[in-house]
């Protein structure tokens, strides 16, 4: 049961801003024929206004296709026709225009897929997000930490250097100092000229 209603939920796509099921995929669900599924709605056109059906344009369709891999290899791959989009309000209209038994038991699952659709939508983003805010405040507050330990590091560092820097400073002009010539201490040997 569960994994039927998960199989159900997967068809349901999101298209100018509703949920909505298309008609192949209910006609599968209900095992009769998109064809003989259109007949039927289109007998009873006056049961589905705007905000129950309507018929997806050929950028739709063609978005659609780009989401449904099936549709690149069976159903759904050459329609003559564009497909019908149901609102769930249209999806339990339908299981009055196809009055049969299966219809019916799938109609029923198809209403709960939706409500778990939108439970889901309704609930889990708001716990979601107050994770997400949670998480980033966490994160805000280890990057501050983070920075003022890098901060106190990089102070201490830069005394370090300067000191450094003094020392050398100091070092250099002793050296300085030490090299100097000196003048020699005592007496020399005398220095003669020679005559010419």
């Amino acid at each position: 049961m569960e994994n039927e209603l998960s199989n159900i939920q997967e068809k349901i796509y999101e298209i100018r801003g509703v949920k909505v099921m298309i008609d192949f995929d209910l006609a599968y669900l209900y095992g009769t024929e998109t064809k003989r599924l259109k007949e039927q709605v289109r007998r009873n056109i006056e049961r589905f206004p705007d905000d129950f059906m309507f018929q997806l344009t050929k950028e739709e369709y063609n978005f659609l296709r780009t989401q449904i891999a099936t549709l690149e290899i069976g159903r759904g791959k050459y329609t003559k026709y564009l497909p019908f989009a149901f609102t769930e309000q249209g999806v339990a209209m339908l299981s009055s225009v196809l009055n049969s038994k299966i219809a019916i038991e799938k109609n029923i699952k198809i209403m709960r897929a939706f409500v778990a659709v939108r439970h889901l939508i309704l609930n889990s983003p708001v716990i979601e997000v107050k994770e997400l805010h949670k998480e980033m405040q966490e994160l805000k507050q280890y990057v501050e930490d983070v920075f003022a330990d890098y901060n106190d590091i990089n102070e201490d560092t830069r005394l370090q250097i300067e000191l450094i820097n003094e020392t050398l400073a100091e070092l250099q002009a002793k050296k300085k100092e030490l090299d100097k010539p000196r003048n020699p201490i005592g007496f020399g040997a005398p220095q003669y000229k020679q005559r010419d």
